[in-house]
């Protein structure tokens, strides 16, 4: 991305208050010529930053804005959007998962030991495939039916949403566990919070609102 000049960004500025604008408008605005302003004009128009039209003036790129506020939004931390993850016990029982994840409203929980570190996953998936022609719910322990280490895909605090996206789709999941590493153990992390698409999507929604 062109890094932008204080009288460029002023350009950006006055052609988004009152575009579509004229060379001639812009520069009696600044108080400079319009020789002065063509290099400026120029720079911006190549960039895509404007658009100009013949005998009409220049256009402010919402488009190019759009990706811009996108491409910032997507290096945000993961630290900052992450939510409180749903846990569960690893002797929890089966029936009792299903009527947490409905309660909280969840497509996954995570299952923890004593000490609040990751156990396991477990998804809806996970729960509607045991239930299906299992008259035992309540005995059959979570335990039985999560994911375990070393296989959850997991992400931690400082990576941004573009790498939690990423991941989501690649391994096609739903949501991703923010963990930290205890102590450099191996496969051994503590819960700290969930992030999910819809997370995600609604982050952006309110990102861009706001700007």
């Amino acid at each position: 991305m062109i890094k932008l000049t204080k009288r460029q960004d002023e350009i950006l500025q006055i052609v988004k208050e009152n575009g579509p604008i004229t060379g001639k408008e812009i520069a009696e605005k600044l108080s400079v010529t319009r020789a002065a302003l063509r290099p400026d004009l120029a720079i911006l128009t190549m960039s895509g930053s404007l658009d100009a039209r013949p005998r009409v003036g220049y256009f402010f790129n919402d488009k190019l804005e759009v990706k811009r506020q996108a491409k910032k939004f997507i290096q945000q931390k993961v630290s900052d959007f992450k939510a409180h993850p749903i846990v569960v016990e690893k002797s929890t029982s089966v029936y009792n998962a299903i009527v947490q994840l409905f309660l909280e409203d969840v497509g996954t929980l995570y299952a923890v030991d004593t000490e609040g570190n990751l156990a396991g996953v477990i998804s809806r998936k996970d729960l509607l495939r045991a239930a299906l022609g299992n008259k035992n719910l309540q005995e059959l322990p979570v335990s039985v039916i999560m994911t375990r280490m070393p296989n959850i895909i997991t992400i931690n605090s400082e990576e941004t949403l573009l790498e939690a996206a990423k991941k989501m789709i690649n391994f096609h999941i739903d949501s991703l566990p923010v963990v930290k590493e205890v102590d450099h153990k191996n496969n051994t992390y503590l819960l700290l919070g969930r992030i999910t698409k819809t997370t995600i999507t609604r982050a952006y929604l309110e990102f861009m609102e706001e700007k």
